[in-house]
């Protein structure tokens, strides 16, 4: 127990809490800026089971904030090299691997096996998934959100409190990244250690866990701010009575006759509509570079215009495309509305 000494000393924690930590599983759904140093403080504190969940792969522009990576880590699996990372810092956890997205069709089953889940994502969709599939598992989730130098926390779902959507009952049409908006990178390392004080709280029934709150911190200000949030019964039933409820937000283009090439993941909003509209995430590409025409323009654009860049030197250098236009400043600017 000597890896355990100084918070065993804790009376809030002692020899039957740390048993307790010992004995919990705690998903982390996006093993990003948030996701990282919660992991890394779960495991530092000895929860027994961590689930890491991450689709992406390591990229060099995560690595500012991004504290479980190295350079030599660009181009693997996020879920895989964590778990490398995350095993030599403690080997006496087990480390559950998802390199799958979390969807309609996962997430109530994956969901189920934890006692608290922890979402480090960024996009509204997910969000929206992650609580829907908690109510109907009946697991508290801790939500944190960032925007350039504002950061969100709360937990949701604990002890039948309020929900994401009692809160927010309907999503915005854009996601807000920090690939479109940028970010420094200790702004998620603080709200990731914040989310794993308040996972550590549920597991050992301590303290004051920030259910029915929602905490808003500006660093560049050194302020915070906790407000009280309202339980939505309504909002709650619906789910439990329909089921995970996607989030889905069509548009129109402003020109529908161009072919366009949409490098985003197939969760990421809003949706534009057309025949002549590809949706091929980036990752994809080089196995489904044979559905793309190459013998007329093609628009290719992401959330920014960054990742549809990277997919045109890709499809440029690999297979010889000549006929790609990279959709500068992302998705917005090719939509109505």
């Amino acid at each position: 127990m000597s890896r355990y000494d100084r918070q065993i000393k804790l009376k809030e924690v002692g020899p039957d809490g740390q048993e307790k930590l010992h004995n919990a599983k705690v998903l982390i759904v996006g093993v990003g800026g948030l996701g990282c140093p919660a992991a890394m403080y779960l495991t530092g504190a000895g929860v027994g089971k961590i689930g890491l969940m991450d689709h992406d792969k390591v990229d060099m522009s995560n690595l500012h904030r991004q504290v479980l990576f190295l350079e030599s880590d660009v181009g693997r699996p996020k879920a895989v090299v964590a778990k490398e990372r995350l095993e030599k810092q403690n080997s006496e956890l087990e480390f559950e691997v998802y390199k799958e997205p979390l969807t309609i069709a996962n997430a109530e089953d994956i969901i189920k096996q934890y006692d608290v889940v922890l979402d480090g994502t960024d996009n509204f969709e997910t969000k929206y998934l992650i609580n829907d599939a908690c109510i109907l598992a009946d697991k508290p989730w801790v939500f944190a959100s960032i925007y350039k130098n504002e950061g969100q926390l709360s937990v949701f779902n604990y002890k039948n409190g309020p929900t994401y959507r009692c809160v927010f009952p309907k999503s915005t049409r854009q996601n807000i990244s920090c690939e479109a908006t940028g970010v420094l990178g200790v702004l998620p390392g603080i709200l990731g250690t914040l989310q794993a004080a308040e996972a550590l709280k549920i597991i050992l029934g301590v303290g004051e866990v920030l259910s029915c709150k929602l905490k808003l911190i500006n660093m560049m200000r050194g302020s915070e701010q906790t407000i009280k949030i309202n339980k939505r019964p309504e909002e709650i039933e619906k789910i439990r009575k329909e089921g995970i409820s996607p989030v889905y937000i069509d548009c129109d283009l402003k020109n529908a006759e161009h072919w366009y090439l949409d490098v985003r993941e197939v969760f990421e909003q809003p949706k534009p509509k057309g025949k002549k509209v590809l949706n091929i995430p980036l990752s994809d590409l080089i196995s489904r570079h044979n559905e793309i025409p190459n013998n007329q323009d093609v628009f290719v654009f992401c959330q920014s215009g960054k990742r549809s860049k990277n997919a045109i030197e890709i499809l440029k250098n690999e297979f010889g495309f000549h006929n790609l236009k990279n959709v500068e400043g992302g998705i917005e600017t090719i939509i109505d509305g």
